[in-house]
């Protein structure tokens, strides 16, 4: 094999150009048919090992380099998430001046350590310890259902009615809104800002002129106020296209003192008809996004942020309007994130919201216990309230879906479809006055002479599970 392509296949293996030139050059071909792990991991003498970790650069006096780091890396067992972080905070070239091989060992050793203290204990009733940890700092949260959000005239629900809409994955939410960013160029101006609120805020006919019905011509008369107009950037021409988008058959004819005639060619005394056609042109839609009924414009840090009294999250991104950062929008509708950008989204949505919603009230949660309910109410690929009509009612044991909600209910059904109880949960081996298979539980005691052995009769105890 040409020192090239030996070269070329230690680059593949992930080591540094220069390191694999002189290795392919060093070593004869027969000695790099083994892998580099393998190699390191060979039981040679000493002065050849330490020739090679001084050519990997983990000699005295060296930088550790990046294949040393991927090798080290690959042999711990940490999630390929946590290893991925690691390598991309040791790498940078700062950092691996002052690395020793000594130091890289001391910091993967403790990473390691820290992950395992991490872990839950084997058999430890984690839905239980959940609910327990969110379920009493509940009880003092305050009961307000409004709070003032510091955005001008904008409330938002907060608290504990703002925890049980999440929980419950309300679609209907009693103050929806979203937290709109703009792009660079529309964040740093003012007027810029305003404009795009003024684009995306409802604007209805009746928002911007006064109407009245007339029954002496049968016709709809409309006073635009021209202030308005201007405030939102409405142009009469704009109004007036609207108006004969309603019906082919209204015409619209402008009066020399500015009003505008709207009548139905369709000539008609009926005085319904005529109530019909003012409250049509009344709720026409002119401008903006529908269901959005305000817009506000506030300054957040370094830049100007849009909040909306009213959540449309895909029709905002069906409209597709310049100067907005569609990436970085949010809203509080955990419904709509999951609907428009996916289950994960929705799932780090409902670990945002109930992290926010506490820590507003200066509760401290484990964010492991928020992140467990978010994982039970996502994890069938649709948000799931946790209630009869979700996560509860949906378990396997008659019991335990009998002693949550609609005893009675649960219990015929499962009487007339012949359901077995297998004993494994919580509630259900309380019912039943039986020891819980869990935590100390888990473990059966059985009699025996042997401890290897399983036997009737005998002195001794030992754990068995």
């Amino acid at each position: 094999m040409e020192v090239s392509k030996i070269a070329e296949e230690l680059r593949n293996l992930g080591i540094e150009e220069e390191v694999a030139e002189l290795i392919a050059s060093a070593f004869l071909p027969v000695e790099l048919t083994v892998t580099i792990e393998e190699l390191l991991e060979m039981q040679i003498e000493k002065a050849y090992s330490e020739d090679i970790v001084v050519m990997l650069g983990s000699g005295k006096d060296r930088e550790v380099k990046l294949s040393e780091i991927e090798l080290k890396l690959n042999k711990i067992e940490l999630p390929e998430k946590i290893k991925a972080e690691l390598k991309e905070k040791l790498k940078v070239k700062a950092v691996r001046k002052k690395l020793s091989s000594e130091k890289l060992n001391d910091i993967l050793s403790t990473v390691l350590s820290k992950y395992e203290e991490a872990k839950i204990d084997p058999r430890e009733a984690v839905g239980i310890v959940a609910a327990q940890s969110i379920g009493e700092p509940g009880t003092q949260m305050t009961m307000r259902t409004f709070h003032y959000a510091g955005v001008g005239a904008i409330y938002i629900t907060l608290g504990l009615p703002r925890l049980i809409e999440i929980v419950d994955a309300r679609k209907s939410l009693s103050t929806p809104t979203m937290k709109i960013k703009l792009l660079e160029k529309y964040a740093k101006d003012r007027n810029k800002a305003e404009e795009l609120a003024m684009e995306i805020q409802e604007t209805y006919i009746s928002d911007i002129g006064k109407i009245e019905t007339s029954i002496e011509d049968m016709s709809v008369w409309l006073s635009l106020d021209e202030q308005e107009l201007k405030t939102r950037n409405i142009k009469r021409e704009e109004v007036v296209t609207k108006i004969k988008g309603i019906d082919a058959d209204i015409l619209v004819e402008a009066m020399e003192d500015g009003q505008l005639r709207i009548y139905d060619k369709n000539y008609s005394n009926s005085l319904h008809d005529l109530s019909k056609l003012g409250k049509k042109v009344s709720t026409t839609l002119v401008e903006g996004i529908e269901g959005i009924k305000r817009v506000l414009v506030r300054r957040d840090k370094e830049e100007y942020v849009l909040y909306t009294v009213g959540s449309e999250l895909k029709k905002l991104k069906n409209q597709k309007i310049d100067g907005i950062d569609f990436t970085r929008t949010t809203t509080n509708n955990i419904a709509e994130i999951a609907e428009v950008l996916g289950i994960e989204a929705a799932r780090n949505a409902i670990i945002e919201e109930m992290l926010g919603t506490l820590n507003e009230q200066g509760l401290d949660v484990d964010t492991r216990h928020i992140t467990l309910i978010a994982d039970a109410m996502t994890m069938d690929g649709e948000v799931k309230p946790i209630g009869r009509h979700g996560i509860a009612g949906e378990k396997a044991s008659v019991l335990s879906r009998a002693a949550f909600e609609v005893t009675v209910d649960n219990l015929l059904a499962a009487a007339v479809h012949g359901e077995t109880d297998e004993l494994k949960g919580v509630t259900e081996n309380v019912i039943a006055g039986q020891l819980i298979k869990l935590g100390t539980g888990a473990v059966e005691l059985v009699v025996g002479k042997n401890p290897r052995e399983r036997v009737q009769g005998g002195k001794g105890l030992r754990a068995k599970g």
